[in-house]
């Protein structure tokens, strides 16, 4: 199927708390599966200095769902959503698929982008990985339960690590019948799984300055990944979290939007 143009995504956006009209504000991308809805303890602390914007991409949170995945298609609907709210220039912050779309944000447009900070995912092609998940969720679907402990048994039959269920929990809202469904545009992630392990979207380097944080106890950003990193982030930093795995912000908040926080303030 035809990739529509652009999708109008939901959007939090929250304006400076103190005096800084001068600030470009940052723009926040969650990962796969994720949601604006996810950040918003970050959102708030980086609210008292700038102006924060955080996005839920097509088939994620309140953004409606289409088919296609590609990281251009995501990275053009953040472009629409930052053109409707007037930005025309941001400091770009994403986890994971997130990241992927900052990264195809920056390459394509470099211009809109003052700089870019990617959180654990490297610019590369990744193995299958999220079978369980998948499955968990297509379980609760099925299940139809009435409350979250139903809905976090259901889970269970394919996902063991609790933290992870309570990610995915994230995902699921009461309908008018009372049942616990899952939001995200389950079917057409799936569809779309091939683009989204894949690389991002760019034929060329984005040459601004670059943040890479990485887990120390994740592997998605391996040291047999960097080169291909370089070449496509040839100025990026990368920055280690200690006690962190792949959701860095999650296991170390503080540590992370310190980092956040000295970075952008370096560009100033």
């Amino acid at each position: 199927m035809t990739e529509p143009t652009s999708v109008d995504l939901h959007v939090i956006d929250l304006p400076a708390e103190t005096g800084s009209d001068d600030q470009l504000p940052l723009v926040v991308i969650h990962g796969l599966l994720g949601s604006a809805d996810n950040w918003r303890s970050h959102l708030k602390v980086w609210q008292r200095r700038r102006r924060v914007i955080a996005v839920d991409l097509r088939n994620h949170g309140r953004s409606p769902h289409v088919e296609g995945m590609s990281y251009t298609a995501m990275s053009q609907d953040v472009l629409v959503a930052l053109d409707k709210l007037g930005v025309e220039r941001a400091h770009i912050l994403g986890h994971s698929m997130g990241g992927k779309v900052a990264i195809t944000l920056a390459c394509q447009t470099p211009e809109r982008c003052a700089s870019l900070m990617v959180a654990d995912i490297a610019p590369v092609a990744y193995q299958h990985g999220h079978d369980d998940v998948f499955a968990a969720l297509e379980r609760v679907r099925a299940g139809k339960p009435t409350n979250r402990r139903e809905a976090d048994a259901l889970l269970a039959e394919h996902v063991d690590f609790r933290p992870t269920r309570l990610f995915l929990a994230t995902n699921l809202v009461r309908n008018e019948q009372g049942e616990m469904e899952v939001r995200v545009g389950l079917d057409e992630i799936q569809r779309g799984y091939e683009a989204i392990i894949g690389k991002p979207d760019g034929d060329r380097a984005f040459d601004g300055p670059t943040l890479v944080l990485k887990g120390a106890d994740s592997n998605y950003v391996a040291d047999d990944m960097l080169p291909a990193l370089r070449e496509v982030l040839p100025k990026a930093r990368i920055v280690t979290l200690k006690n962190a795995g792949h959701w860095l912000h999650a296991d170390q908040p503080e540590a992370f939007q310190q980092a956040i926080d000295a970075f952008i303030a370096a560009q100033s």
